[in-house]
């Protein structure tokens, strides 16, 4: 302790001493983006350049392309499944030796918003619905990620729980429902984890946009939770030089144009702004680069002799995706027996896996394993393995599948440099191939060729925004301007309109694809460079009844069928919220149509967030896969085949219909959104519904064995000194017992049900969880330690002890609790 209490003293001083040596100008030159994606270096001080990696499910570094790979690991939704920190922090160590090696020092992550509707966009980014949940293992994963020397960002502070409207819309949300529910998670990973950065949501709460929330940001952030790091904006997410500044924005990305820089110089000599609040500001920057190890003389918070042991990011990916697997419903299909001796493997995601969402969580992993190619390797010999699309539920064509030429070329037409492309998607965000200058670029030509295949009707299409070109052969198919489809700036590479034509080939000479995209003369995207289209391609195929027909016959002539259903990038994606929770595409109806044709069907649900399930009791077993990342298919096949148990459980409840959902308005009205609802989110809201129960609760989720629960006591501990949220103030002791006939793992959660009748408080809550893993027959005991917050309310007077009797509650799910106590807890009141 004393070691790092003088390391810490070491670095603080070296941060002051480099603040001395900084004028005006040069302090505030420390709090924009000198790019996309870094900060800029001052040699004068000993500051590197400090660089910033986008991060939830991989680290994809400063370039957007498949060039430059990255280790794919399953969505978060996949992680917060496996209810298991200790994994949540592997998986932040796996990162931060992405980062080393991608020369990135700081990761954005972890996204901890909750998911208050199941419509939102990009929950397959965020853990759950309950905060506690979200809290214990966003802690876990940037305690994991900050091990490795890397700093982190949890995201986005507070209330960016949906995508309408985002960048503008007002969310508001009573004090409590405010504390109590979506500041949780953030407060217990600034108490537990010290994470070294935070970023700022878009949104306004309360009338205030959170960049510019000095309430939040230094009243509650800094002032009560104690948190030291660097708090930056989301990318464009800056918009006032003096209220950003006087909130505690420490950083305005990205750059280099910003309302930092000689704004804020003027704003200071004006007197708008004080010098001192810039120190501040300009103190939490160092501060973060002197923690990674970019300030001369100060010691980097984890030596290169502390790092982690090396990790192998495609076994990590791998276990994580079956760790958070969930077997939703098994008539004891699963594992596949030892004599199954066909299997038929249905749907597009089968054969091109459905690995993440969209957005900026997006990476390029070296590989992909697909659930055909996982099940090809790991079934049996001689075991037969039979493929049919069945339904594809791609809006959008697919980028060309062959290697393409991309030529950049200037305002006289000069050829400025190239660059080879896996595919037909073209992206480049804030700088481009070899140096190139976005001052200079006038257009971008992609060309590829299509080789002699299949005769009859292809598709060719653009995706994105602006002036196109596509020419087949030399014939000029369009040539016109395509525009954005709503007001979303970031649409136009999140989720881009398309535009399709069809070309009636003969397949036996090859044809030439040429698309050139010309910038605007004012190119860019809030002053940095954006260059983002796709050329996609569909083959010829059969009509959608011909697939389905063809899946049919498939199904009905083997021993199991698999049906791998799946969301597209145009469902689930950052920047829109879902307008259904309908699988898109026909296959629902593809799935019923297997089942009746064969009762051993199981289905595989590849979503990040929940789907309807209408066939759910007419098939044998079903399979909650998420995005489960680079290593899909590998993961698929050994929970298939029972190499691996499917150990996850719903980190957020699932519904049967859309009528069911208790919380579904995303949409703000006079650019309010409002959560009525209050604490009332997730399961929390069904309780209190009543009457409708849905498709799954939260924490359902089932395994290879069976467990009995045998018995649980409470025990109250000493009330801890001092103010700590999350000493335990009680400790739940669960007897378990594996009845099955294989080893496994258990996830014990405990709930706690205030006594009396206060309606304002939920009739249950998580209070904690734990694991427990035993052989066949063996006994298990897991302690489940209950914070001092679980027993808290929020008031006019802050948090409150609500000392009391509770009704404790263990099991498997929350509509599954076998073991129920009642103990009195004597908090102070």
């Amino acid at each position: 302790m004393q070691e790092t209490m003088t390391l810490e003293h070491q670095r603080e001083t070296a941060v002051e001493a480099a603040l001395g040596k900084l004028d005006l100008t040069a302090k505030v030159a420390l709090l924009a983006g000198a790019d996309m994606w870094s900060l800029p270096a001052n040699e004068d001080i000993g500051l590197g350049r400090l660089v910033m990696s986008d991060g939830p499910a991989g680290v994809r570094g400063e370039n957007w392309t498949p060039d430059d790979p990255s280790v794919s690991v399953p969505s978060p939704t996949a992680l917060a499944a496996t209810w298991n920190p200790e994994l949540a922090h592997r998986t932040g160590q796996l990162l931060a030796q992405e980062a080393r090696r991608k020369g990135a020092h700081v990761v954005l992550a972890p996204t901890v918003n909750l998911h208050r509707s199941p419509r939102g966009g990009r929950h397959f980014e965020a853990y759950s619905e309950d905060p506690l949940l979200t809290g214990e293992l966003g802690a876990a994963f940037v305690a994991g990620v900050q091990s490795g020397g890397v700093g982190t960002t949890p995201k986005h502070f507070v209330g960016n729980d949906s995508e309408t409207d985002r960048f503008t819309v007002d969310i508001h949300v009573d004090e409590r429902t405010l504390r109590e529910v979506y500041l949780a998670p953030f407060e217990a990973i600034v108490r537990k984890a010290s994470p070294w950065g935070l970023m700022s949501a878009y949104n306004k709460v309360n009338g205030t946009f959170m960049t510019e929330h000095q309430e939040l940001n230094n009243d509650v952030l800094r002032g009560e939770w104690g948190f030291d790091g660097m708090l930056v904006s989301d990318w464009t997410g800056a918009r006032d030089t003096v209220r950003d500044a006087l909130a505690g924005l420490d950083v305005a990305m990205p750059g280099p144009v910003t309302v930092y820089g000689e704004n804020l110089v003027r704003a200071v000599r004006e007197g708008l702004v004080t010098e001192e609040t810039v120190d501040e500001l300009a103190r939490r920057v160092l501060r973060l680069a002197a923690r990674v190890g970019i300030l001369d003389g100060a010691p980097a918070a984890v030596p290169a002799a502390a790092l982690p042991a090396p990790i192998d990011g495609e076994a990590l990916a791998c276990e994580v995706a079956a760790a958070g697997t969930v077997l939703l419903a098994n008539d004891g299909v699963l594992p596949f027996a030892a004599g199954v001796g066909s299997v038929a493997l249905i749907g597009q995601a089968a054969q091109e896996a459905r690995i993440g969402g969209g957005g900026s969580a997006q990476v390029f992993p070296t590989r992909v394993v697909s659930p055909l190619e996982g099940l090809r390797t790991a079934l049996p010999q001689g075991t037969a393995l039979a493929y049919a699309v069945g339904a594809d539920p791609n809006v959008h064509l697919r980028p060309l599948a062959v290697r393409t030429e991309s030529r950049f070329l200037g305002r006289d037409g000069a050829e400025l440099g190239t660059a080879t492309l896996p595919d037909g998607a073209a992206r480049w965000i804030g700088q481009l191939p070899d140096g190139l200058s976005f001052a200079d670029l006038a257009s971008v030509e992609l060309t590829g060729t299509l080789g002699p295949g299949r005769e009859g009707t292809h598709r060719v299409g653009i995706r994105g925004v602006g002036r196109f070109v596509l020419e087949a052969d030399g014939a000029v198919l369009f040539d016109d301007v395509v525009l954005p489809a709503g007001e979303d700036p970031a649409a136009a590479f999140l989720n881009p309109p398309e535009q399709v034509f069809e070309l009636e080939l003969d397949g036996t000479a090859p044809v030439e694809l040429k698309l050139r995209h010309i910038l605007p003369e004012r190119g860019g995207f809030a002053g940095f460079g954006l260059v983002s289209f796709t050329l996609g391609h569909g083959e010829p195929v059969g009509t959608a009844d011909e697939l389905l027909d063809e899946a049919v016959a498939l199904a009905a002539a083997a021993d199991v069928a698999v049906v791998v259903v799946a969301t597209t990038e145009e469902v689930e994606s950052e920047g829109v919220d879902r307008a259904s929770l309908a699988l898109p595409g026909r296959q629902d109806e593809l799935v019923a149509r297997v089942a009746a044709a064969n009762p051993r069907t199981v289905v595989v649900v590849n979503a990040g967030a929940p789907v309807l399930m209408p066939w759910r009791d007419e098939v044998a077993a079903v399979l909650l896969g998420w995005f489960p990342g680079q290593e899909a298919g590998a993961a698929l096949a050994d929970v298939l085949t029972g190499a691996r148990e499917p150990g996850g459980r719903l980190p957020t409840t699932w519904p049967a219909t859309e009528a069911d959902v208790p919380v579904w308005d995303v949409e703000p009205v006079d650019g309010v959104l409002a959560y009525p609802e209050g604490l009332f989110v997730g399961y929390r809201a069904w309780q209190r519904r009543g009457g409708v129960a849905p498709a799954y609760w939260f924490g359902h989720g089932l395994g290879y064995t069976t467990w009995t629960f045998e018995g649980l006591d409470v025990r109250v501990l000493p009330t801890p000194a001092g103010d700590d949220p999350y000493a335990p103030v009680a400790e739940a002791v669960v007897l378990l017992r594996n009845t099955g006939a294989r080893a496994g793992r258990e996830v014990v959660q405990v709930y706690l049900s205030p006594d009396g009748s206060d309606a304002s408080r939920p009739a249950t809550a998580l209070g904690g969880f734990g694991a427990a893993t035993a052989e066949p027959g063996e006994q298990a005991e897991v302690r489940v330690a209950l914070p001092r917050r679980a027993f808290q309310t929020w008031g006019e007077s802050g948090w409150t002890d609500r000392a009391g009797g509770y009704r404790v509650q263990a099991g498997r799910s929350l509509a599954d609790l076998p073991l129920d106590v009642t103990a009195e807890v004597p908090l102070r009141g």
